[in-house]
């Protein structure tokens, strides 16, 4: 089929359901590049959809896959198999000991919407806070949950769901004398707003410890262990959405392992199946047990499939052979020293953020009035694209383009310092044709 052909038969029968889809015909990826139909090697800059830190096509999981599907793939929601009892039990090994139970599913917002059914029957209340630049998933609950896109056009969504402002260093208005980031002063704002909002019925708060479809914030150290102890002394539990961030991206196994606390509820998903369709909730025993007795129900189709826990041990298993949380904690500091030198350089670069694998600059007209520089992103991305680079750049209302840098953890020292060149070149040719 011609190029033209397979756009015309884009045109006619597929539902579009977002920004517009990049102009390669993808036809094959492996490792760090992803390769269209005219032979161009990609390198992928966003790991898939942020989820594949193996790489594409990992030798490992291409033999776990296709084991699994030739003996054992998926069962009746009632079976249980030995690859899903032994992924809950790896992966409480991996955690602090008060998350030991496991649910298995398939998505990340299915992970989310089980997460947030478990605090609410737990706690007996419905009210859910999160940050207002947040994405946790497109079904209802998630959904209701997410406050940096899609809510508009779809009547009201789940009652009960309040917003903390998003801790964003680089453009609070929450300042101390010396003009550093105040953010004791916003989180303790943010929830004396809540507390004016709420009908007494605050269940969870669900966020994640770095936001990346809201522009790549960081949580400021400190900040989780105080938003914990503000949580707990209103009877609410934490839940913590590591779609993107848990499994070694941040350098750290789990990114909150960071600030030394742990959440009530972990999600996981993205990135605990390198790409494939997995996610869980990890929780304590107590949590568990309360929801059991209280009729807890999440029967899905693909609940406890023996493939998607052969996957998830397939990624646990390399990540620790491979030395991998480090290698990612390596390749960060390297990333990192690359965008400061960036922002160092140009003008248009306000702001570097984030952690390890998971990255982000933030692009301006200039870096006093930091008036966000939408048009110059896109054609930054397009730029790099042209150059054999996939970047992805979030643009939400008053943040300008944001990049998302998210290699996978595989990637070479190599190909992490040619995807910054490309990036820098293409920077450098946008700004020239000005």
């Amino acid at each position: 089929m011609s190029t033209d052909a397979f756009w015309n038969d884009v045109d006619r029968h597929l539902v579009r359901y977002g920004a517009g889809f990049t102009p390669r015909v993808i036809e094959s990826a492996g490792g760090s590049y992803v390769h269209d139909s005219d032979g161009a090697a990609v390198l992928d800059f966003t790991s898939g959809q942020m989820s594949a830190v193996l790489g594409h096509s990992h030798p490992d999981i291409v033999r776990a896959v296709t084991h699994s599907v030739a003996t054992l793939d998926h069962l009746f929601s009632g079976m249980l198999s030995r690859p899903v009892v032994d992924l809950a039990k790896k992966l409480a090994a991996t955690l602090p000991t008060s998350l030991s139970k496991t649910l298995l599913v398939t998505t990340g917002a299915e992970s989310n919407e089980a997460a947030l059914k478990m605090a609410k029957l737990y706690t007996g209340r419905y009210e859910v806070v999160s940050f207002d630049r947040s994405w946790h998933g497109m079904t209802s609950g998630a959904a209701a949950a997410t406050f940096s896109a899609g809510r508009r056009g779809y009547g009201p969504a789940l009652p009960g769901n309040l917003t903390l402002p998003t801790p964003n260093a680089y453009r609070s208005p929450f300042r101390r004398p010396d003009g550093s980031y105040d953010w004791e002063a916003e989180l303790e704002y943010g929830f004396a707003l809540v507390d004016q909002q709420s009908s007494g019925s605050l269940a969870a708060c669900l966020i994640e410890p770095v936001l990346s479809s809201g522009g790549i914030i960081d949580l400021p150290p400190g900040y989780l262990a105080r938003l914990k102890d503000m949580c707990a002394e209103r009877g609410m539990l934490l839940i913590l959405d590591e779609a993107q961030t848990g499994l070694g991206r941040t350098g750290h196994m789990y990114a909150f392992e960071r600030d030394g606390v742990a959440p009530d509820l972990l999600t996981l998903s993205k990135t605990l199946g390198a790409g494939l369709p997995v996610a869980a909730v990890v929780t304590s025993a107590d949590i568990e047990q309360v929801c059991q007795e209280r009729g807890f129900l999440f029967f899905t189709t693909h609940v406890s499939d023996p493939l998607a826990a052969t996957v998830a041990l397939t990624v646990l298993d390399v990540i620790e052979r491979d030395g991998l949380v480090a290698r990612a904690a390596d390749l960060g500091a390297q990333l990192t020293d690359r965008l400061v030198a960036l922002r160092d350089t140009y003008e248009v670069v306000g702001d570097v953020r984030g952690r390890g694998l998971l990255q982000g600059i933030e692009l301006v007209h200039d870096k006093e009035s930091k008036t966000p520089a939408d048009a110059l992103g896109q054609a930054v991305t397009a730029a790099c694209l042209e150059r054999g680079l996939h970047l992805n750049i979030v643009q939400l209302p008053g943040m300008g383009g944001i990049f998302r840098i998210a290699p996978p953890l595989t990637t070479s020292d190599e190909e992490l310092h040619a995807g910054v060149d490309i990036l820098e070149a293409s920077l450098k040719a946008v700004l020239a044709g000005r």
